[in-house]
C-alpha cells in the first residue's frame, strides 16, 4: 500500500505539475501550494550540505536551504531520512518573497559505523516545488582519528659542517589527513623566516647548509582535528672535522754542549675537531736529534822574543789567543797581549838589567817564604795527627767505646773540618749553623747499659748539628711495639731541620721511623708500596740505630729529567745517610714500566751529598763489586743498598713500543643536590704512593671513588690521551661539553711536569630525581689502541708503622741462623744455597749472591722483602725438604727457644 501511494504522487507530480506533500513513512499525503506567479520556477539551494568530520562520539548537523521549495527531504546512502528527524524551518525572502525552507538533520557515530564494509557514509538533500526537484551534493560523513604510531619517524644524523640534512617524517594515518609541522630543541621551525630550512611537499625537511648552531634535537608533528603526535626526537650533530695548524719553529737544542733533541709541535686548532669530528692524521710533535758545538774558551799562546830596541827606547814582545781561539761562545783569553821595556843606550840597558834583577830577586825571597810556611805547615799538621792519635789510643784503652749511636751523629756531609772543641762536652746545647753544609760532629754518645756519659768526643764527618736532640738524663729513643715513645710531630720537626734534608716533608703520614740494633727489623710506609728491610746482622753488634723512611712530594723535590727519560718510582729517601751497615739493606718501591726491559734503559738515581742526581747502577749491568743491586719484578723494584741515602728509578725509552703503566682514577662529590654533576678522571702514574695521595686529596674535598681503578699503557708515542663519555640515556642526562673529549698532553704525563693530572666531566640531570647514571668512558692515545670502560653508579646521598726485632720477619731469628749455617757452605751435590736460590726462582743473581759473605742470609732477606704478607713458613719448610735437608723440621722449634 505504501507502495503504491509513493508512486501515485510521483505521477501525480510530474504529470499533472501539481504540488504534493511526501509524508515519508505514513500512508497520507499532504500537499501545498505555491502562489501562481512562482509555479514556473525550480527550487535551488541557498546551502549545501558540507563534508563532516565525528569527533569521538560528539554528532554532527547537516543543513540544506532551498527556495522556492514547498518540501526538502535528506537521503543518505540512498534511503530516506523519516521525516520526524527533520527539523524544518520556513521563511521568506524580504527581497524577493519566495518562501526559503531550511532542514537540518543530525548523524550520530552509530549511524555511521552500521555502514561498515560499505562505502563512505554520504547524504543528500531533494528540494520539490511546482515545477519539479533539485538535488543537492553529497556530503560525506566520516569518523575522525589519528592513529600513534608514525609510518617513518625521523632518524638522528652526524653531518659535517656546511653539509645538506634531509630528515624524513611519513605522519601517522588518519582521518582527515595529519598536517606536519618540525620543531627544533621544542621550537617551531618556520621556513619563512628561517631559509635555511625547506619543507619539502611530502613533509621532510631540509637543512640546506648544516651550521654548528643547527646541532639540535628535531621532532616532526602531526595534528588534525582529533589529536596531535610527536616523533621521537632525531638529534642532529653537526661536527668538524680538525686540521693542523702550521709547524712551529724548531726549538733550541736540548744540550748546550754535544748530542741533544730538538722538537717542534703544531696544534690539530685549524679548524679544532668539535662534537667528535676527526681528529687531525698525523703526529703533534716532531722530535730531530741535534748537535751543539761546544764553546771553546780562548787560550794564549806562548810569548814571542823581545823586539830589538827601538828608537823611543823600548823593546816589546806580545801573544795571541789563539791556542785555542774562542769559539761559539766561549771566553775570551784574560789579559794584555802586548808587553813592552825600556832600553835606548847602554845606560837604559844597564837600568834595563838591573830591573829584571831586583825583580828576579823579590821571585826568589818570595820562593823562599813560601818554603819556609810550607814546612812550619806540615810541622803543625803532624803534630795535630800525633794528639788525635794519642787521644784516640787513650779513649781506647779506658774503654770509652760507645755502643749506643744516635742518628744525630748520622746526619749526611762526608767532608770533615778539623774544628775540635774546647773542652768534652757532656749534653750539646749550642744552636745548630744550618747555614753549613758539611762540619764535624763532635758530642756525646750514651751507653745503652746505663745513663752514665763519658767525657770523650766522637768524630763522625756530617752536617753540624744533631739529627735528635739528646733527651734528658742521657736517655736515648727506645721502641716498643714498633712505635716511639717521643712525639712523632717533634721527630719529624728535628728531622725537617737538618740541612741536608731541609725538604723533607713534615708529613707523618708518608714517614716511617723507628729504633733498630743488630735483630734488624722492618720500616713500612702503609698505602704504598715502600718499605725497608734491615737484615739482622745489618747493625753492627753493640749499636742502636734510629732510622727514618719518606715517600717524597714530587712538588717538594723535582728530579731533573732530560731526552725521553721518564720517572718510574717515588722518590724515597732512607737514613741517616751515612750508618754504617755491615749487610746491604732491602729497599722496596713500586715502578710503573712495562714488563718489556728490552723497551728500556733503566738506572737507579741516587742524590749526593751536594743535591746532585747521580747515576749509581745500570739495570742489567750490575756489578757485584759495587754497594747497590737491584731486582725488578712486575711491579716491584727493590733496591739492595749498604748505603742509606735518597733514590729513585728513572728509565729512557729505547723505542716508541716502551710504554708506562697509568692508573685511572674517577671521583665525584659525595652527595649532588643540583642539576649538574661532575666527574673528575685523574691520570697517574700506577704506583701506590701516587694512589694514595689523591685519596687524601679528594677526602678532604668530599668526594669519593666511583668505580675501581683502571690500568692502561701510556706508550712512548709522542700523542697526547684523550677522554670522552658516550652511551648516556638521553632521555636522562646530557654533557655540557662542546667538545666530544678532552686531551692530556704528552709531555705532560710522559716528563710529569704536572703533579696530578686530571680532567672534569660536567653532566647536567634533566630531573632532580634523576639518581641512577650509566655511561662509557673510552680512554686512548692518538693513532694507538683505546679502552672503554663501562660505569654504572648511584649519585643518592693511617699512620706510617716500625716493627722491630723478631716481630718484623716471618722466620726467627734463630732458625735464620740454622737455616744459613746448613747452606753456606758449599755441598759436592749442589744441595746447598744455590739450591734454595733455584728453587725460590732467584737464580737469575746467583753471582751478587755469592759475593756475600753469607749467600743464604741475603736469599731468606729478599724473601723476607717479597712475602711479609704473604709468606707462608710451611712452603719455605716444604723447599727445605726438597734440598734433603734434615733442618726442614727446625720450623717447628718452640716459642720458648726462638
Amino acid at each position: 500500500i505504501r507502495y503504491r501511494t509513493i508512486v501515485f504522487n510521483f505521477l501525480l507530480t510530474k504529470i499533472f505539475l501539481f504540488p504534493v506533500y511526501l509524508p515519508v513513512g505514513t500512508e497520507h499525503v499532504a500537499t501545498a501550494t505555491l502562489p501562481a506567479s512562482f509555479n514556473d520556477l525550480l527550487p535551488h539551494f541557498l546551502v549545501e550540505p558540507d563534508d563532516e568530520y565525528i569527533v569521538k562520539n560528539k554528532p554532527v548537523t547537516l543543513t540544506c536551504r532551498s527556495t522556492p521549495a514547498t518540501q526538502i527531504y535528506f537521503k543518505c546512502n540512498g534511503e530516506w531520512v523519516h521525516q520526524d528527524d527533520h527539523l524544518i524551518d520556513r521563511t521568506v525572502d524580504p527581497a524577493t518573497g519566495l518562501p526559503i525552507m531550511q532542514v537540518k538533520i543530525d548523524i550520530s557515530r552509530q549511524q555511521v559505523e552500521k555502514i561498515f564494509g560499505l562505502d563512505d557514509y554520504w547524504c543528500q538533500c531533494v528540494a520539490w516545488s511546482t515545477t519539479g526537484t533539485q538535488k543537492s551534493q553529497k556530503a560525506y560523513v566520516r569518523i575522525a582519528y589519528l592513529r600513534k604510531n608514525f609510518e617513518e619517524e625521523p632518524m638522528g644524523k652526524e653531518v659535517a659542517l656546511n653539509q645538506e640534512v634531509l630528515l624524513r617524517c611519513h605522519p601517522p594515518e588518519g582521518v582527515p589527513a595529519a598536517e606536519v609541522e618540525w620543531q627544533r630543541n621544542e621550537h617551531v621551525i618556520d621556513p619563512v623566516s628561517e631559509p635555511n630550512f625547506l619543507v619539502t611537499a611530502d613533509r621532510n625537511l631540509i637543512i640546506k647548509q648544516a651550521r654548528l648552531a643547527d646541532t639540535a634535537n628535531y621532532t616532526c608533528v602531526a595534528k588534525n582535528i582529533v589529536a596531535r603526535r610527536k616523533s621521537s626526537p632525531a638529534t642532529v650533530l653537526v661536527y668538524v672535522n680538525g686540521g693542523w695548524s702550521t709547524w712551529t719553529t724548531w726549538s733550541a737544542c736540548s744540550s748546550v754542549c754535544g748530542r741533544g733533541w730538538q722538537r717542534r709541535s703544531r696544534s690539530c686548532t685549524n679548524p679544532t675537531p668539535l662534537n667528535g669530528g676527526m681528529a687531525c692524521d698525523g703526529q703533534n710533535v716532531q722530535k730531530s736529534a741535534c748537535t751543539a758545538t761546544c764553546p771553546v774558551d780562548g787560550g794564549w799562546s806562548d810569548w814571542s822574543n823581545w823586539s830589538e830596541c827601538g828608537v823611543d827606547c823600548s823593546m816589546w814582545r806580545s801573544r795571541e789567543c789563539t791556542q785555542p781561539s774562542p769559539g761559539t761562545g766561549g771566553k775570551d783569553c784574560q789579559g794584555i797581549d802586548l808587553q813592552s821595556l825600556n832600553c835606548t843606550s847602554q845606560q837604559c840597558l844597564q837600568r834595563s838589567f838591573s830591573t829584571l834583577n831586583d825583580y828576579r830577586r823579590r821571585e826568589r825571597d818570595i820562593e823562599d817564604v813560601a818554603l819556609y810556611v810550607g814546612i812550619v805547615a806540615v810541622a803543625l799538621c803532624l803534630t795535630l795527627i800525633l794528639i788525635v792519635v794519642v787521644l784516640v789510643y787513650r779513649r781506647k784503652k779506658e774503654g770509652l767505646d760507645a755502643d749506643v749511636a744516635d742518628s744525630s751523629i748520622l746526619t749526611t756531609g762526608f767532608q770533615p773540618m778539623g774544628i775540635k772543641p774546647s773542652k768534652p762536652v757532656l749534653h750539646p746545647t749550642y744552636t745548630p749553623d744550618l747555614t753549613t753544609t758539611t762540619t764535624s760532629y763532635q758530642g756525646t754518645l750514651h751507653s745503652r747499659h746505663d745513663g752514665t756519659t763519658h767525657t770523650g768526643t766522637a768524630k763522625f764527618s756530617m752536617t753540624n748539628g744533631p739529627l735528635l736532640d739528646p733527651l734528658p738524663n742521657g736517655s736515648h729513643h727506645t721502641l716498643h711495639n714498633g712505635k716511639m715513645t717521643s712525639d712523632p710531630a717533634e721527630f719529624m720537626t728535628r728531622l725537617s731541620n737538618q740541612t741536608y734534608f731541609k725538604t723533607l716533608p713534615r708529613d707523618v703520614a708518608n714517614t716511617s721511623y723507628g729504633t733498630f740494633n743488630f735483630l734488624g727489623g722492618r720500616l713500612t710506609i702503609p698505602n704504598t708500596g715502600i718499605s725497608l728491610l734491615i737484615p739482622p746482622e745489618a747493625i753492627p753488634r753493640g749499636k742502636i740505630y734510629e732510622i727514618y723512611l719518606t715517600a717524597q712530594r714530587k712538588e717538594d723535590l723535582r728530579l731533573p729529567l732530560a731526552g725521553c727519560q721518564t720517572l718510574l718510582s717515588p722518590i724515597v729517601s732512607c737514613g741517616p745517610p751515612g750508618v754504617v751497615l755491615t749487610r746491604p739493606t732491602i729497599l722496596s718501591m713500586d715502578h710503573c714500566s712495562d714488563a718489556c726491559p728490552e723497551n728500556w734503559a733503566i738506572r737507579l738515581k741516587k742524590q749526593n751529598y751536594e743535591g746532585v742526581w747521580e747515576d749509581v747502577l745500570m739495570m742489567g749491568e750490575e756489578l757485584i763489586s759495587e754497594p747497590y743491586y737491584c731486582q725488578l719484578e712486575a711491579e716491584t723494584c727493590r733496591v739492595f743498598s749498604e748505603q742509606l741515602g735518597r733514590f729513585s728509578l728513572v728509565g729512557e725509552s729505547l723505542n716508541m713500543s716502551a710504554a708506562k703503566r697509568l692508573r685511572l682514577v674517577l671521583f665525584s662529590d659525595a652527595y649532588c643536590s643540583t642539576l649538574e654533576y661532575n666527574i673528575r678522571v685523574y691520570c697517574m702514574d700506577d704506583t701506590q704512593d701516587v694512589f694514595k695521595e689523591v685519596m687524601q686529596m679528594e677526602r678532604q674535598l668530599g668526594g669519593r671513588l666511583i668505580d675501581e681503578p683502571h690500568v692502561l699503557l701510556f706508550k712512548d708515542s709522542y700523542h697526547n690521551l684523550r677522554l670522552s663519555i658516550h652511551d648516556m640515556p638521553q632521555a636522562h642526562w646530557r654533557s655540557k661539553l662542546l667538545a666530544g673529549y678532552q686531551e692530556i698532553p704528552f709531555y705532560h704525563i710522559w716528563n710529569g711536569s704536572q703533579r696530578f693530572l686530571h680532567c672534569t666531566f660536567t653532566l647536567e640531570r634533566l630531573n632532580l630525581s634523576t639518581c641512577e647514571l650509566t655511561c662509557q668512558l673510552c680512554v686512548w692515545q692518538v693513532e694507538g689502541e683505546g679502552q672503554s670502560f663501562s660505569l654504572d653508579f648511584n649519585i643518592a646521598k693511617v699512620t706510617g708503622s716500625a716493627l722491630a726485632g723478631p716481630s718484623a720477619f716471618q722466620i726467627p731469628y734463630l732458625i735464620r741462623q740454622k737455616i744459613c749455617s746448613s747452606l753456606d757452605t758449599p755441598c759436592p751435590n749442589g744441595a746447598d744455597w744455590r739450591l734454595l736460590a733455584q728453587r725460590l726462582k732467584l737464580d737469575r743473581h746467583m753471582s751478587f749472591f755469592a759475593s756475600k759473605a753469607s749467600p743464604t742470609s741475603v736469599i731468606l732477606d729478599l724473601w723476607e722483602a717479597q712475602h711479609f704478607h704473604s709468606g707462608n713458613l710451611n712452603q719455605l719448610a716444604t723447599v727445605m725438604a726438597d734440598i734433603g735437608k734434615q733442618e726442614a723440621m727446625i720450623f717447628l722449634v718452640s716459642d720458648g727457644e726462638c
